[in-house]
């Protein structure tokens, strides 16, 4: 068989996304202007970028015995990710989210809800992220993560981790991973501002630290460089999942042997085109789709 060249670890969820001409106050009542339902959760998600760019993605998770965890698991299959390292948990219910979004701006409030238990390390499958090029973790699943990157350090398979809060099982996944992406809100938690959150990263033995900065871009930094590559101006439609396809984005130019600056852009390319359609997933490019669009931007 094909080796996998991408395990995820994390949550996986059911998003339900209602485009509202503007946010309710409390006790008010709005008519919705369009729905969607897609498959949702951040690591998930950033799956289904990688697959839609042509890397071959399977999944680790934990979904309730409902019928939004088939659901999720048919959101998976039709994009060709790998499904056989998820756990199903008998009675529990599957993550839902309610992701309201405002028609004027695309930004989004996000409602959840799931009483499915966290991954246990022996629901693990080892030979799956062993035999990966790269593991890629989230922020919420620390237990299971932090037993699966010590498998995946000692076989030399390279891991990559989405980190939005900090506690300290998180900062132990910090320490740990080569590559950390995180939100511009957990460098302020970690270091007060994104410069000083990347170079404290660092000194843990990451080979590169990156935060994203929104309709900023990104800052990345290594031992040899650090920059800021802009964002793209598109008119936005929906910034759900924006976050979670550039993580898929940036870890496809990792596998390509990008320069990191290459990488970079893509993956900004990648959440920019993203953000011009309803839902985390509808509006995730393929490669051809981010080089065209790459390509038709003026040259500075």
């Amino acid at each position: 068989m094909k080796k996998v060249d991408v395990v995820g670890l994390g949550f996986c969820a059911a998003d339900f996304l209602l485009v509202l001409p503007l946010y309710p106050n409390s006790g008010e009542r709005v008519q919705a202007r369009g729905m969607s339902r897609q498959g949702g959760g951040e690591v998930a998600t950033a799956l289904v970028a990688l697959a839609r760019l042509g890397s071959r993605t399977s999944f680790i998770g934990k979904i309730g015995s409902d019928d939004l965890g088939k659901f999720i698991v048919s959101e998976f299959q039709k994009e060709g990710v790998e499904t056989k390292g998820m756990v199903v948990e008998e009675g529990k219910s599957s993550l839902f989210a309610l992701c309201a979004v405002e028609e004027k701006t695309g930004q989004r409030t996000i409602f959840f809800y799931h009483d499915a238990s966290l991954l246990k390390p022996e629901e693990l499958n080892k030979n799956l992220i062993t035999s990966s090029r790269m593991l890629h973790l989230d922020q919420y699943e620390t237990e299971a993560g932090l037993v699966a990157i010590e498998w995946a350090k000692e076989v030399g398979v390279l891991t990559t981790l989405d980190v939005d809060d900090l506690n300290e099982r998180t900062e132990c996944l910090v320490k740990k991973a080569d590559f950390v992406i995180g939100s511009e809100k957990f460098s302020r938690y970690f270091a007060g501002e994104p410069g000083k959150a990347c170079g404290q990263i660092l000194k843990f033995g990451p080979k590169a630290a990156v935060i994203t900065l929104g309709e900023r871009g990104c800052l990345v930094k290594t031992a040899d460089e650090e920059f800021i590559t802009p964002a793209f101006k598109i008119k936005v439609v929906d910034t759900t999942g924006a976050g979670d396809v550039f993580h898929g984005a940036f870890i496809y130019g990792l596998l390509q042997n990008w320069p990191l600056k290459k990488t970079a852009s893509f993956a900004n390319a990648s959440a920019a085109l993203k953000c011009t359609k309803l839902g985390g997933r509808a509006g995730i490019p393929t490669r051809k789709e981010v080089e065209n669009f790459l390509q038709s931007i003026p040259a500075s």
